[in-house]
């Protein structure tokens, strides 16, 4: 950028207090740094957005990565490990362990509240076996922890996946039922008031529901992916059929992405394209308030993870490569300004955001 327009941008900031309101130009603020589980989950690293270098530093080794989360406002990662879950700083090091399940965990998923202060992990060591839910406060104490029992669903081409979601001291989990669909089971921590104070949970009759694709918390509700749109879930845990997001339609969603970029939270949708047929499909962005069709952010074949940050961007994960687009500008003016972080992933599995460190 010029020295001449630099001030004039600056001027027109101050006048306006949005610079998109003069030029619907928007810089892409330092401060972010994404960190990125590659290599099918055996490396960590991470790359600061406001740097030239687009290669993945501070990488380290990791055994079976699962997922990754923030903590601590963006000071901390929750890096799931088909062992346990760990709490790592934003270079990636000095890691402290979450309280050990027993017996030997085989962590497959884990799920974050809209607050950032609660983290629900799943165990299955066995596929159709039994599912250890452990509900962990980000202070790295563990809240509750109880097995429930599966009964495997009748084969088919298109069985639910089982997905989590947590809200306060309740965990979700909507799983394959037997008869098709799923099933949706609540476990909440037992009130002060009930009879039963030995530690565990509440655990509630699974609920039948059309098919659950995915799970997402925005704000003080908690969406569900379905073959009819996305709708928020009852108290019962299961899909409101009569409620649907009217942005995103009534065809259906394979995956949500939730959290807050900028000033306003937003939730991300797709389509897998793999289940679908089609080459690519579209991730979808909607503001929360929205009731025309949601645009349309970019084209994926095989989309790993999302993630959006406090400065209002959007981060893409496919198997090869990290790309950013900017929600500002997108949202307001159908301009997504895509920037390619990375562009030599191997087989990356999952995206977080962090702040770079001082």
């Amino acid at each position: 950028m010029s020295s001449v327009r630099r001030p004039i941008l600056a001027a027109c900031a101050l006048l306006t207090g949005l610079l998109t309101a003069c030029t619907g130009i928007v810089e892409r603020q330092p401060g972010t740094r994404l960190a990125v589980l590659n290599a099918g989950g055996t490396s960590l690293g991470y790359v600061n957005t406001g740097e030239v270098s687009r290669e993945l530093r501070g990488t380290v080794a990791v055994e079976d990565g699962v997922d990754l989360a923030t903590l601590n406002g963006g000071r901390a990662v929750a890096l799931t490990l088909r062992k346990g879950l760990q709490q790592r700083d934003v270079n990636l090091q000095n890691p402290q362990d979450f309280p050990a399940l027993t017996p030997t965990p085989c962590l497959v998923q884990t799920a974050q509240s809209a607050a950032r202060d609660r983290l629900l992990t799943l165990s299955q060591c066995v596929e159709n076996g039994p599912q250890t839910l452990a509900l962990y406060n980000a202070d790295l104490s563990l809240v509750w922890t109880t097995t429930l029992s599966v009964t495997p669903p009748i084969p088919s081409t298109d069985i639910p996946p089982t997905r989590l979601a947590v809200r306060g001291d309740t965990g979700i989990i909507a799983r394959a039922a037997l008869g098709g669909g799923s099933e949706v089971v609540v476990v909440s921590r037992r009130l002060q008031t009930d009879p039963v104070q030995d530690g565990t949970p509440l655990v509630g009759t699974p609920q039948p529901s059309a098919a659950i694709r995915d799970l997402a918390p925005f704000g003080d509700l908690i969406y569900a992916a379905t073959d009819s749109g996305v709708r928020p879930l009852l108290t019962t845990g299961v899909p409101d059929a009569q409620t649907a997001v009217a942005a995103f339609g009534n065809a259906r969603v394979d995956r949500l992405w939730a959290g807050l970029s900028g000033t306003r939270t937003l939730l991300a949708a797709w389509r897998d394209a793999a289940l679908s047929g089609n080459g690519t499909e579209p991730l979808r962005l909607w503001d929360g308030t929205r009731t025309t069709a949601a645009p349309d952010v970019a084209q994926f074949a095989n989309l790993r993870d999302v993630t959006l940050d406090l400065n209002g961007n959007l981060y893409a994960l496919t198997p090869t490569t990290l790309t950013g687009y900017d929600t500002v500008l997108g949202l307001n003016q159908s301009t997504w300004s895509p920037a390619l972080l990375l562009g030599n992933l191997n087989d990356a599995r999952a995206l977080t955001w962090l702040v770079s460190a001082q």
